[in-house]
């Protein structure tokens, strides 16, 4: 009996945990669509996503450092085994070529990310992220074998997806008008929400932790990115990553995207999936606030009524799920 109320004791910290972590995330999630259409036309998606990938991997370095030596003293005063799978899991070989993997997706997922930001506009790219509620259901069931998804959350999914379509086509419904942003951003979604997947899957067997993950994963795709750049671009572009002018958009969206992509790990170690998919659902209302203030963005009421269909159906998910 003791043993179950610790349990749950456990279990409810951990909860806690992760939705601290996951609402400070919000707001830098929300904002990542107003930096990245602030930039100036001329950097492009690509060398945009590799100078980002750069500076999160040297935020993350000292932590990725720091995180080894704290577990290094760990290790000497208590040779707990998860510490150790902690410290040195990342080291397997099969760890190794997920990282890889990662690295090599990675190198993807963001410029597709800022491509699709720029010809969805940030609302409708802020909506159309909420499609990763359904992935992360979907995955989390197949890959993780979390709780089965009922007819109740199949139905507020395609829910989710209408509310989605009614805001990006401004309620014409006609699929001549649908963004092609918004489609590249839903495949996106589906391939990071995989990805994140099968990370979980690692955290939850303490084979890899959250720093080791951003680091790792942002020094290869920004290697990557850089080191391929010039085969697509000219190498006088080279001029568009040192002017000073454009460093500060480099800075912080580098910033924004290491602080709002360790809160999102740190949610995932400590809860769910599918229940940290939907902690940042508000996302689209902070961010339709601050692209209207900022980018001048026009929010009108098939945003309003898509928002609310998408919040609603979200709700509704984890309700079922509950």
């Amino acid at each position: 009996m003791q043993y179950i109320l610790l349990l749950t004791k456990m279990e409810n910290y951990n909860l806690k945990k992760g939705l601290i972590c996951g609402t400070i995330g919000v707001l830098g999630i929300s904002l990542q669509p107003i930096i990245a259409n602030s930039r100036p036309s001329v950097i492009d998606p690509y060398i945009f996503a590799a100078v980002t990938a750069l500076i999160m991997a040297t935020i993350f370095f000292p932590l990725f450092v720091l995180e080894r030596h704290k577990l290094k003293s760990s290790i000497d005063v208590n040779s707990d085994e998860k510490i150790y799978s902690l410290l040195n899991g990342w080291k397997k070989k099969t760890n190794l070529k997920f990282l890889a993997i990662i690295g090599i997706t990675f190198s993807i997922v963001p410029v597709l990310l800022f491509l699709s930001f720029n010809l969805a506009g940030a609302i409708n790219s802020s909506l159309t992220l909420k499609s990763e509620v359904f992935f992360a259901l979907l995955f989390g069931y197949i890959f993780l074998k979390e709780k089965s998804i009922s007819k109740v959350q199949l139905l507020f999914c395609a829910t989710l997806f209408f509310g989605v379509y009614i805001a990006t086509t401004q309620g014409s419904f006609n699929l001549l008008e649908f963004n092609i942003g918004v489609l590249i951003l839903l495949i996106d979604v589906a391939l990071f929400t995989l990805v994140h997947t099968f990370t979980k899957a690692r955290f939850d067997r303490n084979e890899l932790s959250p720093i080791q993950v951003v680091f790792i994963r942002s020094l290869l795709s920004g290697m990557i990115l850089f080191s391929t750049y010039f085969i697509f671009f000219p190498l006088d572009r080279i001029n568009i990553v040192f002017n000073p002018n454009y460093f500060i958009y480099y800075i912080l969206m580098g910033l924004d995207y290491s602080v709002s992509l360790f809160l999102w790990y740190k949610t995932l170690s400590y809860i769910q999936i599918g229940k940290a998919g939907v902690i940042n659902s508000v996302t689209p209302i902070i961010t339709a606030i601050f692209s209207w203030i900022i980018l001048g963005d026009l929010f009108t009421i098939f945003h309003l009524i898509g928002m609310g269909i998408i919040i609603i159906s979200i709700y509704m998910i984890i309700r079922e799920k509950k």
